[in-house]
């Protein structure tokens, strides 16, 4: 019988671990697992040959443009073109620019000039367009497109759904109303990247992907999962709790991880205790930037390369609107902020210090000084 769901997980609760256990149960039929960054595509292989020894001739991994580009672009394409497409060039701010107007980009429409509003002059697609394109081609062959994946796929597997955006989760319907079995699996709280910045849907974009899946997916009945994913096997009982407050909508992530030691919680570091800190616990650096100045005989990670890693203890060089919501949670803080601090702080299995010129008069509820 077909199943979709949508699993939403907490940091550090053994996502990938999951969807790859759940991929190998899976003895009938083909698998895809699909996941949007190169990096997440290589974990899942590992984790498979970690738990596996090997991957099996029905399970494909395979990344969210790679999959779009194989599936969707190639079979049918002529669909809506007839000229040769060169492969995918990736773009991280709006493609099919005609002209600027007072600063404002003014693009080709695909109305009035479809290969320009696609592709490059080399005949490459952008990669903000590889969805809709995808969505196009299924349209115009009349379903041909989910229809093949569905004969190829009996499974499909998506990680990282909360990176999906704009005509992405047009797909991600299509493919809940195909005969596959779709498990949907991420944390909308770690929304650090987006396949890319489409108008369509705009409303879902910051995480939202329950939302969207209880709104415009309701005739697909895609179960929405909340509990099993929930518990926390890296961050400590203080962690989870604390970062919860980042998303007090969200269920409050619950610890597995039992272990204690002599400094575990949050911690206010002093600028001028940085070094001992530093001596004493050998905590990865965790910045907004490269520009952040910090110490270079330590490990630094940008806050957004640091998801998916786990660390024993990190020191967190906060930006202002970070430290304007720890002194004050009903501070505003943008989705985008939220989502790196999350990350930042749930990188940590035993201790989270925050770099901060606290006084004798700080007092933050959940949060110690560092004392020298």
């Amino acid at each position: 019988m077909k199943t979709n769901k949508l699993i939403i997980a907490a940091a550090g609760a053994g996502k990938t671990t999951f969807l790859v256990k759940e991929a190998l149960k899976q003895r009938e039929g083909n698998v895809l697992i699909t996941t949007y960054t190169q990096a997440n595509e290589e974990e899942i292989r590992k984790k498979i040959f970690e738990i596996n020894k090997c991957i099996p001739e029905n399970i494909t991994i395979q990344t969210w443009f790679s999959f779009l580009l194989q599936h969707g672009v190639r079979p049918y394409q002529g669909c809506l073109c007839e000229r040769k497409i060169n492969g995918m060039v990736l773009v991280n701010s709006q493609s099919a620019v005609k002209y600027s107007k007072n600063g404002i980009p003014v693009c080709y429409k695909e109305e009035d000039d479809l290969e320009k509003h696609y592709f490059t002059e080399t005949f490459k697609i952008y990669s903000d367009k590889l969805s809709k394109f995808v969505f196009k081609c299924n349209q115009k062959s009349n379903g041909s497109v989910i229809d093949r994946l569905s004969r190829i796929y009996s499974h499909i597997f998506i990680d990282e759904v909360q990176d999906l955006a704009g005509y992405d989760l047009e797909l991600i319907k299509l493919l809940l109303n195909s005969t596959s079995n779709v498990l949907l699996v991420g944390d909308p709280r770690q929304v650090t990247y987006l396949t890319h910045n489409e108008k369509k849907h705009a409303k879902y974009k910051d995480g939202k992907i329950k939302d969207f899946i209880k709104n415009e997916c309701y005739k697909s009945n895609c179960e929405i999962d909340e509990e099993t994913l929930n518990l926390s096997h890296r961050n400590n009982e203080l962690i989870c709790k604390f970062s919860s407050k980042l998303y007090p909508n969200f269920r409050i992530c619950r610890s597995n991880q039992k272990e204690t030691t002599t400094h575990d919680g949050i911690f206010l570091v002093k600028k001028q205790d940085i070094e001992k800190y530093l001596e004493i616990y050998n905590p990865v650096q965790l910045r907004d930037n490269i520009k952040v100045e910090l110490n270079k005989d330590y490990k630094a990670i940008n806050f957004g390369d640091s998801k998916g890693l786990t660390f024993e203890r990190v020191l967190i060089y906060p930006t202002k609107p970070f430290l304007d919501w720890v002194k004050n949670n009903n501070n505003e803080l943008k989705s985008i902020s939220r989502s790196k601090f999350y990350v930042a702080i749930t990188r940590a299995k035993y201790s989270v210090g925050i770099v901060y010129d606290y006084n004798d008069e700080t007092d933050i509820d959940g949060i110690e000084k560092f004392v020298v």
